[in-house]
């Protein structure tokens, strides 16, 4: 029962984020550019009503709204009623140019990585990219075929390489089997690792049995 509970909630949470995360994209560049504007005459008015009103400080409160309305949308959007508000609320929004843009392409981001099937990647791996002695997190899709393989000569791999903070994009690398170096992280810790900068950091389980060199890295098990 608690379980079953808990990962409705998780369900209902994480529905609020793939919802709100678009709209808080948005906003940031909205923001900014506002903020551009408003320097002008802003803080003159802003230090004028600072004098007509209470200023107090609830430490926490920023969060525990923020984590309140996500969960709320995520809540809403999960009847009915919600989806449809939601979809007014969509076509309203594509009816602002500027807004449409920023909103849609966050959105496809978002929604992109959600969604994402781990089985297109079938193993984390090092590669020495974008030169010799410098490494970057990359997924193994497949062993490159045909005209590639003739020309190179080489046993090549296909590696795709995301970018931060838009792991969307990246480089598309053919690397010759035996330079790659097949990490034992699953795949949702490697997208981890990457979406956040290096700021998560995997665990490391350091034992002699799993070797780090694998030369067969797309005939492999997968890892998710």
């Amino acid at each position: 029962m608690v379980k079953t509970l808990k990962h409705k909630i998780r369900n209902i949470f994480i529905t609020g984020l793939l919802v709100t995360l678009p709209l808080m994209i948005t906003f940031f560049f909205i923001r900014v550019l506002f903020r551009m504007i408003d320097s002008l005459l802003g803080p003159t008015v802003n230090n004028l009503l600072s004098t007509m009103g209470l200023n107090f400080i609830i430490p926490g409160i920023g969060f525990i709204l923020t984590f309140l309305i996500i969960f709320a949308v995520g809540l809403a959007s999960t009847n009915v009623i919600g989806r449809k508000l939601l979809e007014r609320f969509e076509i309203f929004l594509d009816n602002i140019p500027m807004v449409k843009s920023i909103y849609s392409g966050a959105k496809q981001v978002i929604h992109t990585i959600a969604t994402a099937k781990k089985a297109a990647f079938s193993r984390v791996v090092l590669v020495q990219f974008p030169k010799n002695g410098m490494y970057s997190i990359g997924f193994i899709t497949s062993e490159a075929q045909g005209e590639v393989q003739h020309v190179t000569k080489e046993d090549v791999i296909n590696v795709f390489v995301p970018t931060v903070p838009n792991p969307t994009t990246g480089f598309f690398l053919m690397v010759p089997r035996g330079d790659i170096i097949s990490l034992n992280m699953s795949i949702e810790d490697g997208i981890k690792l990457i979406m956040s900068g290096g700021i998560v950091t995997p665990a490391y389980n350091n034992d002699k049995n799993l070797s780090p060199q694998i030369s067969s890295a797309v005939n492999a098990p997968k890892q998710g």
